[in-house]
């Protein structure tokens, strides 16, 4: 489990960017691979995400994790649901002590956020998609709405594919770009022609920052090189493996 130093020191908030060791997966999914959405065993899947929820102090039943579409759809959290009755969606956001609210990723970045002065946290799913088109700011926004203020809101950006690893092609940048000219400086040349290496934590970080946050925090760390530690989807897809694990990404009030 990794902490980021700005959520660590706010009273009353448990967190944790969890990699993929420490659990008791087999095989693809080792070791603590906590996605119900892979074809991982589900007892096994259930047992890795009961030692999450007790490493950060939860009740298993009370972890819980969204059906993620690269959208911007935040759901508002008041009580725990199912995990056969995960809701669509992004972003996870409550207000409500001993609920654990995650974010499965494989490359994407997981963000996770606190408001400093008033108990609200979240947790978001930002890959590409997900990022240009707006769920981290909706995040913010809904924590305004339950009575928060970007101002007070500490975030962390973790463990994600870094740039190095991240190809892309022309289409990709340029859409980009045509967004927000300014989005340029996000990339830089590959090897190949007309193809580019993304760096999305960076991406992340400044939409973050752009909206006046009290604080921005990266975890450098890259889930496609370090495969020791990190699951990674496009590592999977160019060894050409049939599935894949998901780490998991968790913050909670403490109740």
């Amino acid at each position: 489990m990794i902490e980021a130093a700005g959520l660590r020191q706010i009273a009353g908030v448990r967190h944790g960017f969890f990699t993929r060791q420490g659990g008791h997966s087999q095989g693809l999914y080792a070791s603590l691979n906590c996605g119900l959405g892979s074809n991982d065993d589900r007892a096994a899947v259930r047992r890795n995400r009961r030692s999450v929820a007790e490493a950060v102090g939860a009740e298993p039943a009370n972890l819980i994790t969204v059906h993620q579409l690269h959208s911007d759809i935040v759901i508002h959290a008041t009580e725990p649901w199912d995990e056969d009755a995960r809701p669509k969606g992004d972003a996870i956001v409550t207000r409500r002590p001993g609920i654990a609210a995650a974010i499965l990723t494989a490359d994407c970045a997981p963000v996770l956020m606190a408001d400093t002065t008033v108990g609200i946290v979240a947790a978001a799913h930002a890959g590409w998609k997900g990022a240009i088109g707006r769920v981290l700011e909706s995040t913010v926004d809904e924590i305004e709405r339950l009575g928060g203020h970007r101002h007070h809101i500490v975030a962390a950006i973790g463990p994600a594919i870094g740039r190095a690893a991240y190809e892309v092609g022309e289409e990709f940048r340029d859409r980009f770009v045509a967004s927000e000219p300014g989005n340029a400086r996000f990339f830089i040349a590959a090897d190949r022609p007309l193809h580019y290496r993304f760096d999305l934590q960076a991406y992340a970080a400044y939409r973050l920052e752009a909206l006046g946050l009290k604080r921005v925090e990266t975890i450098e760390a890259c889930t496609y090189t370090e495969e020791q530690r990190f699951f990674s989807y496009r590592h999977a897809t160019h060894r050409s493996e049939p599935d894949y694990g998901r780490q998991i990404s968790v913050v909670m009030l403490e109740a």
